[in-house]
C-alpha cells in the first residue's frame, strides 16, 4: 500500500529562506495566494501575497522598486497598522545591531530551487504605468514642467481627498499639538501666518510665492496682510485651482497665478519671496541659479522664507534607479542637507537670519494626510486610480517614519538682501521676529 505525499504550500517553501536571509523571527505576519501564512501569526500588521506574480517582481528587482511594483499594481497588499509593519520591515531591512538582510551562495542556490518549485520564473512583469518616464537632461524647464506634471497633475478632487479643505501641500504647524479644536486646516493657515510674520508683510507689499501650489499662502497673505501677491507654479491644475480660489475669495486683483518656471520671472523687485515645498524640485546643480535669481528678484531689505525638506549631511546615497520616491513620487527630486542649502543663499549674496526645523510637525501632517486618504479612500480611488492612491498610502506613511527617525527633516530658512551699507531692516530678536510686531532695526 502506497503512502501520497501532501504538495508544500507557499509558505512552506517561503519560511527556510525568509528564516535563512534574516537570521531572525519574522515580525509580522505573511500570507500567501494559496491560504498558507507564516511569520506572526498575532502580528498588527499582515504582508499579503495576492498572486505568484509579486514574487516574480521581487525575483527580478529584490529592492525597495520591486516590493513598490508589486504594491502599487496590487500584487501585495498590507492589512493591519501599516505604520507599525513598515516600521517593523524596515528593522528588518536596516537593524541598528546587525547585518539585516543577508543572502549567501546557499541561501541562492536555495531560491533559484524554490522559485522553480512555485513557478515565478519567467520575463520581468511589465512595471505600473504609474512609474515616472521622464526623457532628456535634468532640470531643465521642460524636463522639470514634466516631473512637476507627473506629480501633481493627478487630478485637484484627489487632493482634496487627502490634503483636506486647505489644499496645501507642505508641513503643517501646530504650536500646542493637534487635537479636536485644532485639527489639520488649523495647522496649515497657522503655518502660512508663521511664514508671514517672519517675512513681515504688510499691506501693499509685493509678495513672490515661487510654487505657489493651489494658493493657500497667496489667499492668506492677500487676505489677511493686503499684499498683493503674483503665484507661480508649473502644473496647470494647481494654476487654475489657485486662480478659481482668488476669484471666488475676491482677491482677483491682489492675487495673480501664473503657469511660469521661477527662472522666467522677470518683473521685480518684490518685496518679500516665499518658497515653500519648491526647493526640492530645484536639484543640487541648480540651487545656486535658484539663490541668485530669487536674490536678484528681491527689492534691498527684501526677506526671503525658503522652506523645504532636507536629507542629513554625508555623501548622497546613489539610490535613484532603484527608488520608489524617484520612480513613483518625485521623479528628479533632490534633498539636500540644510547647511547646503543655507551656503547657496549666502553665496548669492543674502544674510541668514534665522533657521527653525519643524521635523516633528512634517511628521504629524503626514499621520493626518494618511488618516485622510484611509477614510476617503473609495473617493481617491474614483478620482484618480487604484494605483496612485496606493503610491500615496505607502509613500505618505514611509516620508512620517522617516521624519520621526529624522533621516530627513524639515527647516525654514530666513534670509534679508541687504540694504545700503548692510542695513536687514530686520528686528533685533527672534521673538520679535515671529510675533510680526517689532519695529525693525534700522
Amino acid at each position: 500500500m502506497s503512502t501520497l505525499t501532501s504538495r508544500p504550500t507557499v509558505a512552506q517553501i517561503l519560511e527556510p529562506l525568509v528564516h535563512a536571509a534574516l537570521r531572525a523571527r519574522l515580525p509580522i505576519g505573511v500570507r500567501c495566494w494559496d491560504g498558507s501564512s507564516l511569520g506572526a501569526a498575532d502580528a498588527p500588521f499582515h504582508l499579503v501575497f495576492r498572486r505568484r506574480r509579486a514574487l516574480r517582481r521581487l525575483l527580478w528587482a529584490p529592492n525597495e522598486l520591486g516590493f513598490a511594483r508589486a504594491y502599487v499594481s496590487g500584487d501585495i497588499d498590507f492589512e493591519g497598522d501599516l505604520f507599525a509593519g513598515l516600521d517593523e520591515l524596515e528593522k528588518v531591512a536596516l537593524p541598528e545591531d546587525g547585518p539585516g538582510v543577508t543572502v549567501d551562495h546557499a541561501t541562492k542556490a536555495a531560491i533559484v530551487r524554490a522559485a522553480l518549485r512555485l513557478g515565478i520564473v519567467g520575463p520581468p512583469p511589465k512595471p505600473p504605468a504609474e512609474e515616472a518616464r521622464l526623457v532628456g537632461r535634468r532640470h531643465t524647464k521642460d524636463r522639470d514642467a514634466a516631473a512637476i506634471g507627473h506629480h501633481y497633475d493627478v487630478g485637484n478632487d484627489f487632493y482634496r481627498v487627502v490634503l483636506g479643505e486647505s489644499m496645501t501641500y507642505s508641513c503643517a504647524y501646530w504650536p500646542d499639538g493637534p487635537d479636536a479644536a485644532f485639527g489639520l486646516d488649523n495647522a496649515q493657515f497657522a503655518k502660512c501666518d508663521l511664514v508671514a510674520r517672519k517675512l513681515g508683510l504688510r499691506p501693499g507689499m509685493r509678495v513672490l510665492d515661487v510654487g505657489c501650489g493651489w494658493g493657500t499662502f497667496a489667499l492668506h497673505a492677500a487676505r489677511t496682510y493686503g499684499v498683493h501677491v503674483v503665484g507661480v507654479t508649473l502644473s496647470t491644475e494647481q494654476a487654475s485651482y489657485a486662480a478659481a480660489r482668488m476669484a471666488d475669495a475676491g482677491l482677483a486683483e491682489r492675487a495673480e497665478i501664473r503657469v511660469q518656471d521661477y527662472r522666467d520671472v522677470r518683473d521685480g523687485p518684490f518685496d518679500a519671496i516665499s518658497s515653500i515645498g519648491m526647493a526640492e524640485h530645484v536639484g543640487a546643480a541648480m540651487l545656486p541659479i535658484y539663490a541668485a535669481d530669487l536674490y536678484a528678484l528681491l527689492a534691498p531689505q527684501g526677506r526671503l522664507l525658503n522652506h523645504a525638506i532636507s536629507r542629513r549631511p554625508g555623501p548622497r546615497a546613489r539610490v535613484s534607479r532603484t527608488s520608489f520616491i524617484h520612480r513613483y513620487v518625485f521623479p528628479d527630486g533632490e534633498l539636500e542637507p540644510l547647511a547646503t542649502m543655507v551656503d547657496a543663499l549666502e553665496s548669492a549674496g543674502l544674510e541668514v537670519r534665522d533657521v527653525e526645523s519643524l521635523r516633528e510637525h512634517y511628521a504629524l501632517t503626514l499621520r493626518e494626510w494618511v488618516a485622510n486618504l484611509e477614510r476617503g479612500w473609495d473617493e481617491a480611488v474614483r478620482a484618480t486610480s487604484p494605483a496612485r492612491a496606493r503610491i500615496w498610502r505607502l509613500y505618505m506613511a514611509g516620508s512620517a517614519l522617516a521624519f520621526e527617525a529624522n533621516r530627513i527633516g524639515v527647516n525654514q530658512v530666513l534670509a534679508v538682501k541687504p540694504g545700503p551699507r548692510g542695513a536687514s531692516g530686520m528686528p533685533r530678536t527672534r521673538a520679535q521676529l515671529t510675533t510680526g510686531r517689532a519695529e525693525p532695526d534700522r
